[in-house]
């Protein structure tokens, strides 16, 4: 049915027929208009939302409420909502009822039922798979909840890969992950906030955060920021935290993104704000400085002595992949004179019959590793990591034969992408293996001083960088009150203030919280 027939429907039952008036009403206003108690011409508006009966999952159901002598239709979308539900608690109950004094929302035995009025908060409902039920002379809708949305099963974390601790990680449904939370958290200072997030999809947008220690000005610039958004459609996080981060061209990363409760919890004791979606099997964590990124969530289930052994061992991995290639590159055409005489004789020895120029050699290898790297991840996984390592042995081994490469150049190469696996968030790990080709250009420019300038050039990037109003490299710098959890970590038992540039309402973590 066209909408015109719609609005004349509606118009005819608020007594104003003129066609004028028909036309100028569209859909839009229609939405925020009351339904009325004509069972009729309700159900007429929301067949032509619905596109009844073209719109093949959308149900109706027409039926006699017994004992009240009532007209009702139940409208719902059968592939998001409970069958069970809606045939045991809704029409069973409906139809079996004898008692002509009951209301009808005392007849449901549902556990909750809420009254709507407006026409968009109706749509809005069924959208969300809930049942509504319209009965004619009550000028209201009853809402019952039964939302079933297909989705995976909680499973381990697939990129945040943990060998102690739990093993449990988000899924695509909010509300499973926000159960997850809840399990770790039993505390009634724990928020849930919702909010719409995009105008055409209505995608909805939780916001956790624990009452008594989140900062009001943070929660509130986070908030704002969200609800300036006007878009059609964000269907996850990853879309939106392009949309809120505050450098959308920065290289560096601003927003941490986790996949595993435990962390986010971990976050949320801190003071820092969740944001979790359907469609995301991650959370966002606000603000994110850059120790965020380097660090772990197993590390505080290990002793002191291993987990700073692991951060030892990452901070080397980082050095060696920002400036392994680089240092070769500038040894071998600026600085000779730091290499031992036997040790420059070897690499002389090995790039003789190599017609290239040692950048060109390295950006070459730098470019294949990259190239099997993308290889490995996009083709089917049983034989994704196959591809990855025939693949590099049999290019690394046909490209020291072929006199193209000298053999250290691979070896320089293979350490230095190795490397970049151990920083485990993916956002950093493309930073770092983008400034690792900006080491490689400096480095075949200016050798050390073009390193030393580029690498102090990202320093002072760096400090200006301010996630939601935090600097980047706090606590280290600007120097706050913390545990003092950056390079290394602390013993748990002295870890007993919270990050200060957050400025919580409560900086201790005190025993019995």
């Amino acid at each position: 049915m066209s909408n015109i027939k719609v609005l004349y429907f509606w118009k005819k039952r608020k007594g104003q027929p003129s066609l004028s008036e028909q036309l100028s009403l569209d859909p839009i206003s229609l939405k925020k208009e009351t339904i009325s108690g004509n069972l009729q011409s309700t159900m007429e508006i929301f067949n032509s939302f619905y596109s009844i009966p073209i719109n093949s999952d959308v149900k109706v159901r027409n039926l006699l409420i017994g004992g009240l002598n009532k007209k009702a239709s139940i409208i719902y979308i059968s592939t998001i909502t409970d069958s069970q539900v809606i045939e045991n608690q809704v029409i069973k109950n409906l139809l079996l009822n004898s008692d002509d004094s009951k209301e009808v929302q005392d007849i449901l035995s549902t556990k909750t039922i809420k009254n709507v009025e407006i026409i968009g908060d109706i749509l809005k409902e069924i959208n969300k798979g809930n049942v509504v039920i319209l009965v004619d002379g009550h000028s209201m809708a009853y809402i019952i909840d039964a939302s079933k949305f297909q989705g995976r099963s909680i499973e381990k974390a697939e990129n945040e890969v943990s060998l102690k601790g739990p093993k449990e990680a988000f899924n695509e449904q909010a509300v499973a992950n926000i159960s997850l939370i809840r399990k770790k958290i039993k505390n009634e200072s724990l928020i849930v906030e919702i909010t719409p997030v995009s105008v055409r999809a209505n995608n909805e947008l939780y916001i956790l955060y624990m009452k008594d220690l989140v900062n009001d000005e943070l929660l509130q610039s986070v908030k704002e920021r969200v609800n300036s958004l006007d878009v059609a459609s964000i269907q996850n996080l990853s879309l939106l935290e392009q949309f809120i981060e505050d450098r959308e061209k920065s290289i560096f990363p601003t927003i941490l993104n986790t996949e595993k409760p435990d962390r986010a919890v971990a976050y949320l004791e801190d003071g820092f704000i969740i944001l979790l979606m359907d469609n995301s099997p991650t959370s966002l964590v606000l603000p994110a400085t850059f120790w965020s990124f380097f660090h772990l969530s197993e590390e505080n289930y290990l002793r002191i002595l291993f987990a700073n052994f692991i951060r030892s061992l990452r901070i080397l991995a980082l050095f060696i992949t920002l400036f392994a290639s680089a240092t070769y590159i500038s040894i071998t055409n600026y600085h000779v004179e730091m290499i031992p005489t036997d040790l420059l004789l070897a690499i002389s020895a090995t790039r003789e019959i190599v017609p290239f120029p040692s950048v060109i050699e390295i950006l070459l290898m730098e470019i294949a590793f990259e190239l099997i790297r993308e290889a490995g991840l996009r083709v089917p996984s049983p034989i994704g990591p196959t591809i990855g390592i025939v693949g590099a042995l049999i290019l690394g081994q046909a490209a020291v034969q072929a006199n193209i490469v000298s053999p250290l150049v691979v070896i320089i190469v293979a350490l230095g992408g190795l490397s970049s696996f151990v920083i485990g968030d993916i956002n950093m790990n493309f930073t770092i293996r983008l400034l690792r080709f900006l080491f490689i250009i400096s480095g075949a420019l200016f050798g050390f001083y073009g390193m030393a300038a580029v690498f102090t050039v990202i320093l002072f990037y760096m400090l200006s960088i301010k996630t939601f109003g935090v600097p980047y490299l706090s606590p280290m710098t600007p120097k706050y009150v913390s545990s003092k959890d950056t390079v290394f970590r602390k013993l748990l038992q002295n870890q007993i203030f919270r990050p200060g540039y957050l400025k919580p309402k409560d900086m201790d973590k005190k025993a019995g919280e």
